[in-house]
This record gives C-alpha cells, sequence and structure tokens, in this order.
C-alpha cells in the first residue's frame, strides 16, 4: 500500500467530483476523479485502487452495477454509495449487495470523512489478510516440507493427487512428525485454499467442553453460555477442518461426528435448528485407529468415514537422510527469528544426529537445533555440544528400546534392532562400509551379508 491511500470517486456531477476530489485530498488521500463510468471499470482493472465512491444515479451504469461489478473483481475493495434519492429501501439494497456505505446528498463533510477513513481501514485490513494467506500458501505448499527419502517422496506424491479432491483425510503417524504440516499443506494446495483452515487438538479439552468447541452452543444452553458461540465447524464453513488426535474423541462425539460427515449438518449444543455446512474434514492419529476398532473404543463407521486416503507420515527414524536437510533448514529458520547468524555443525556432529533415533521425532529435532543454536557461543557446533541423550550410546539405546511395542516377537525385533545399528552405522561412517563394520566391530564380509539380509543400500 503506498503512502497515501487511493481513492476512486465516480460521479457524472463534475461539481460533486470537485468537492469531493478538494475535500479528500486535503485530507490526505491521493485522489482520482471519473465522470464515466465504463472509463471507470477499465481504470479499476489496471489501477490499484483502496476505496471506490460513486455515486448510484448515472447514465449507461449505475452505481449498482459498479458495485456489483467490483465485488465480483476486486471483492476486497470497499465501495461507498451516494445518492441524492436517499431511502431506506435503496440503502438496505445497496448494503445487501455488499457496499460499504451509502451517503446521502448533500453530505456532512465530518461523515464523508469519518467513512473513508473507514472504509481505508477495512481496506488495509484486507490487503494484510491477503499478504498473510500468500504467506500462509507459501510455507504450507507441498513444496516446503522437507524431505528427499523415498518415505517422504511418496507421501508428498499422495498429497498432491487428493489435494484437489474434496475426499476426508486420515493422516497416521508419530508424535511429532508434522501431521498438521501436512494437513496445511492440503488446505493450501486444494481450491479452499482461500477459506478458513480451522485446526482442534481432539485431546486439549474434556468432553463437554470438546462438544461446545466443535459444534457451538445457544445461549442459555449450560451454566455460562451467556450467548450464542459458533463452534469450529462452523468457523471452518467452506474450508478446511483439522481434527488432530481424533482417537481420542469420546464415544457420543464420534457418533456426532459421524452424522456431519455424512450429512454436513449438525445442531449446536441446547439448539434444535439444523446449521448445515460445507467443510473438507481432514482429521490425524497417532494411535492404532484399526486396533481401537476391533477393541471396540472406536466407532467402525466412523473409521471407514475418516479413512477415505490414508496419508502415513514416516518417523525421522526411518528416513534418515532427511536428517541434515531439516538441520539445514532450522538452522536458518532460527537464526532468522532470533536475528542472529547461521551456525554449522561438524561433520561428526552431523553424523551423530543421523545416527539418533529421534523418539521425538521432527518436533525434537527443531527443539535440538534451537537449543543449540541459542546457547551455544561458537559457530560450529560439535559432538560434545550436542545434549547427552544424543551423543551418548547408553542412551541411545535406551531411547530405541523405550519406542519398542510390549508384546513383540524377540527374534523379530532382534533383527530390526541389528538393521537399525548397520543403518547407523552406516550414516556415521558416511557410508563406506569398511569403516561401518569397524564400528560394528565386525568383519567386512559379515558386514555385506548383513546388508544383503536386510536390504540395506550400502551407499
Amino acid at each position: 500500500m503506498s503512502e497515501k491511500p487511493r481513492i476512486l470517486i465516480l460521479d457524472d456531477e463534475k461539481n460533486y467530483l470537485l468537492v469531493l476530489e478538494a475535500l479528500l485530498s486535503d485530507a490526505g488521500y491521493a485522489v482520482t476523479s471519473i465522470n464515466d463510468p465504463e472509463m471507470a471499470l477499465s481504470y479499476l482493472e489496471e489501477a490499484e485502487v483502496d476505496v471506490v465512491i460513486t455515486d448510484m444515479k448515472m447514465p449507461k451504469i449505475s452505481g449498482m452495477e459498479v458495485l456489483q461489478q467490483i465485488k465480483r473483481s476486486s471483492p476486497g475493495i470497499p465501495v461507498l454509495i451516494m445518492t441524492a434519492f436517499g431511502s431506506i429501501e435503496s440503502a438496505v439494497e445497496v448494503m445487501k449487495y455488499g457496499a460499504f456505505d451509502y451517503i446521502t446528498k448533500p453530505f456532512a463533510n465530518d461523515e464523508l470523512l469519518l467513512s473513508v477513513h473507514n472504509a481505508v481501514e477495512l481496506s488495509k485490513a484486507h490487503q494484510q489478510y491477503r499478504i498473510l494467506q500468500e504467506s500462509l500458501e507459501e510455507r504450507y505448499n507441498t513444496h516446503q516440507i522437507i524431505g528427499k527419502s523415498p518415505a517422504m517422496r511418496e507421501t508428498l506424491s499422495i498429497v498432491d493427487r487428493v489435494s484437489a479432491s474434496r475426499s476426508t483425510v486420515l493422516i497416521t503417524g508419530e508424535s511429532g512428525t508434522g501431521k498438521e504440516l501436512v494437513a496445511r499443506a492440503i488446505h493450501f494446495s486444494s481450491p479452499r485454499k482461500d477459506e478458513p483452515f480451522v485446526a482442534v487438538n481432539c485431546m486439549a479439552f474434556n468432553a463437554g467442553v470438546l462438544e461446545s468447541e466443535l459444534f457451538g452452543h445457544e445461549k442459555g444452553s449450560f451454566t455460562g453460555a451467556v450467548a450464542m458461540r459458533r463452534g469450529r465447524f462452523e468457523q471452518a464453513d467452506r474450508g478446511t477442518l483439522f481434527l488432530d488426535e481424533i482417537g481420542e474423541l469420546p464415544p457420543d462425539l464420534q457418533v456426532k461426528l459421524l452424522r456431519v460427515l455424512q450429512e454436513r449438518v449438525f445442531e449446536r449444543v441446547g439448539g434444535t435448528e439444523p446449521v448445515k455446512v460445507d467443510i473438507r474434514i481432514v482429521a490425524a492419529t497417532n494411535k492404532d485407529l484399526a486396533k481401537m476398532v476391533e477393541e471396540g473404543t472406536f466407532r467402525e463407521d466412523l473409521y471407514y468415514r475418516l479413512n477415505v486416503v490414508q496419508i502415513h507420515i514416516p518417523p525421522l527414524r526411518e528416513r534418515r537422510e532427511d536428517i541434515p536437510l531439516l538441520v539445514s533448514h532450522f538452522i536458518a529458520q532460527v537464526a532468522s527469528e532470533n536475528g542472529i547468524p547461521p551456525k554449522s555443525f561438524t561433520q561428526e556432529a552431523q553424523n551423530y544426529l543421523s545416527g539418533y533415533e529421534w523418539p521425538g521425532n521432527i518436533r525434537q529435532l527443531q527443539n535440538v537445533i534451537e537449543r543449540c543454536m541459542v546457547m551455544i557461543p561458537r559457530d560450529v557446533i560439535d559432538v560434545d555440544d550436542l545434549p547427552p541423550e544424543i551423543r551418548d550410546e547408553e542412551s541411545q539405546f535406551k531411547s530405541a528400546v523405550d519406542l519398542l511395542p510390549v508384546e513383540l516377537n524377540l527374534a523379530d525385533t532382534l533383527d530390526k534392532i541389528e538393521a537399525a545399528l548397520i543403518r547407523r552405522a552406516l550414516v556415521r561412517a558416511d557410508f563406506v562400509q569398511a569403516h561401518a563394520a569397524d564400528l560394528l566391530g565386525i568383519s567386512r564380509s559379515l558386514m555385506q551379508y548383513k546388508l544383503k539380509k536386510y536390504n540395506i543400500s550400502g551407499h
């Protein structure tokens, strides 16, 4: 936006144009005056304008037609309608079609200036929202999701394919893998990207509060409900609703959610009037919903309604080749956010980061990088600067064991642990197999056998 807000005045009476131009110019606005509505509409296609003031009755094109055209092509520009033939009916009509204000000629200067000031503030808000929206689109499109591993390439391929559809999506994966980031990428790559993205964590509220949070409530529906409140479903109308930790949804709310998925209709808490919404549902969980269905703690019909398209996000330990990319990304991010110069990690420190099991996944990695960037005074971060759990072999082993399920097949589990150790040794040895064998204390021929046994790429 330029230093002076830009006002376009459209009136077939030149005297009014002169008066308005002088008044608004003196008030600090950049004013353009046009007395031909067709010329004004052409001007709007080329020029940047913050507010339009138009007369209602003009030859060829009326002020109402100008308003409708602007609302179709540039809905963020506030339009003030002026007329010498004021009536309540005509005021209601133009406001219904989206006019910002309705001013009767002759007008009071203070009244007009106040209306123009408010319109300019609204225009600023629209522009800031558009900039924010563009920033969010850039931040959350699929190209901003870091990863080149085969597992992540497959995940991003599914995201690209599903974004254009209306299908319900279920995102699965451990905590900290970036499920909400993927949900946002789906939204901002979809035709709904200009509409709301509303997120709610189903684990953050108790059952009673969660119902009101999701579906809203009517005034007086419970103690403390002093006014009607729209829930997250209504807030997300025409956009995307992201239900995180969907496995925590209580049974009675599972029934209500199922109805919304089937009919896109619900009632607010304490209400009887149906509320219809047009929303896309994206849900996420770190639980095994299929197992919960078998145990009877999650509705089977709801599971199949949610699981139209499933996107599984692999844990960080299964895509170690992405760790250096993520480290570089977080270094740049922390440096930018804190106004500090970027730092680097030694190759040995990088190897330790790549070899760690990361039970907290990307979120844990991000926290470690931020801690090192902020707390280590040197420009280069070495192994000794890393948190104990990353550089201590015993802690690393314990973190790996803690990730294992309680019920397991010992032989299969030992094979998985051995394969994980071999992969980590390869990473730390920069994929030099002889060096990796030395780190593991095994012969090179045994190393070759293990690589073949576990189908591990040696480079």
